[in-house]
């Protein structure tokens, strides 16, 4: 057989295994996030009846497209990033495949993985998983005892020592990051345009909070011990008890007003009129800290210097562009892993010769 057809095959068995890996990607971000194990039920199961979908219509990218994006059994729609993550992951699995040599290509396969994995399910859900993060940093430190080239190290020892200060360097770096954005933005102001309902309503071990039209979950707001929520009130209501201007403050389990404190977990609703408040807020999410954990385990200190830049610009480049469409709520959040997600696959792909254009450009023959 030629070269050329010993080339087109595996480009072909490129492309399908990774719409294959794909399918049992999608599988990893509907469940994870939801707490349901990949593995039971074994079947991939309709999202809306919950029907065990068979081997014939659950062929990747093409089961979708011959029923059209419906369910076979209720005719439920089936969302496009089903098909969308398939055919996105064949694409990578090609490029990768004919980026680098075989024992590359197949670590970076398990790589792209992850970042498809943490960017979809931290678009939908503003988490990212530990299976995603500490697992993706494991097997970034297991990918370069097995490929030294991963870390340019000449031998194993020198490539697991390298992959684990970089999955240091990342977490260190975004967590001082997180630490001083909270010292001097962890609190931000809200002036409502008028007075306005407020309602705080407890279900589980959560909560519903909404203000005018503004809806999110208690625990959003949360994510230390000794965070709080001011809420300035014309009148309040704690259950049967009627307060009238006074200024609630929230800790995740507990409100004080006044000189009154009581336990969230005893209270079923809260309600009122607000015209102002102050939230508590975070530069990032803890699970970026770990994500970028696990991109420096793969890429080295580099590749976390990388993606923390690339991610920082197209972040704000985003950012910017939503406030120039519309105004952003109050309330809204921007996740950061799928920026640093790109900022990793850009440096994967081209790193090497965005370093030599940067030396090229500031010291010119």
């Amino acid at each position: 057989m030629e070269i050329a057809s010993y080339y087109a095959l595996f480009t072909v068995v490129a492309f399908v295994l990774g719409a294959v890996v794909g399918s049992f990607l999608n599988v990893n971000i509907y469940r994870l996030p939801r707490d349901i194990s990949v593995n039971k039920p074994r079947r991939s199961f309709c999202p809306a009846c919950h029907a065990p979908i068979p081997w014939q219509q659950n062929v990747p990218l093409l089961s979708w497209l011959f029923l059209r994006g419906r369910c076979a059994k209720c005719g439920a729609k089936i969302a496009f990033r089903y098909f969308g993550v398939e055919l996105l992951t064949a694409l990578l699995f090609v490029a990768v495949w004919e980026f680098f040599p075989w024992q590359i290509a197949i670590a970076y396969w398990v790589f792209v993985s992850i970042l498809i994995v943490a960017t979809f399910v931290d678009l939908e859900h503003f988490i990212i998983p530990d299976q995603v993060t500490i697992g993706g940093t494991v097997a970034g430190i297991i990918a370069s005892l097995l490929v030294p080239q991963l870390m340019d190290a000449d031998t194993r020892l020198a490539a697991v020592v390298r992959s684990v200060l970089a999955a240091a360097l990342g977490y260190v770096i975004l967590w001082i990051v997180l630490e001083g954005g909270k010292i001097a933005f962890g609190k931000k102001r809200v002036e409502l345009d008028a007075p306005t309902p407020f309602h705080w309503m407890r279900h589980g071990e959560d909560a519903d909070f909404v203000v005018g039209e503004e809806r999110s979950l208690w625990s959003d707001y949360f994510a230390r011990e000794k965070d709080r929520l001011l809420l300035h009130c014309d009148e309040a209501k704690i259950d049967n008890r009627a307060f009238g201007s006074e200024v609630l403050e929230f800790h995740y389990n507990r409100v004080r007003v006044a000189d009154e404190e009581f336990l969230l977990d005893a209270i079923d609703q809260i309600s009122g009129v607000a015209r102002e408040l102050e939230i508590p807020r975070e530069a990032m999410g803890r699970g970026d800290l770990k994500f970028l954990a696990a991109i420096g385990a793969f890429l080295g200190w580099r590749g976390v210097l990388f993606s923390i830049f690339a991610g920082s610009v197209v972040g704000s480049m985003v950012g910017l562009a939503t406030l120039l469409i519309g105004k952003r709520v109050w309330s809204a959040k921007l996740p950061f892993g799928p920026y640093l997600a790109l900022g990793a696959m850009i440096w994967m792909f081209f790193g090497e010769k965005f370093v030599r254009w940067y030396f090229q450009f500031i010291s010119p023959v």
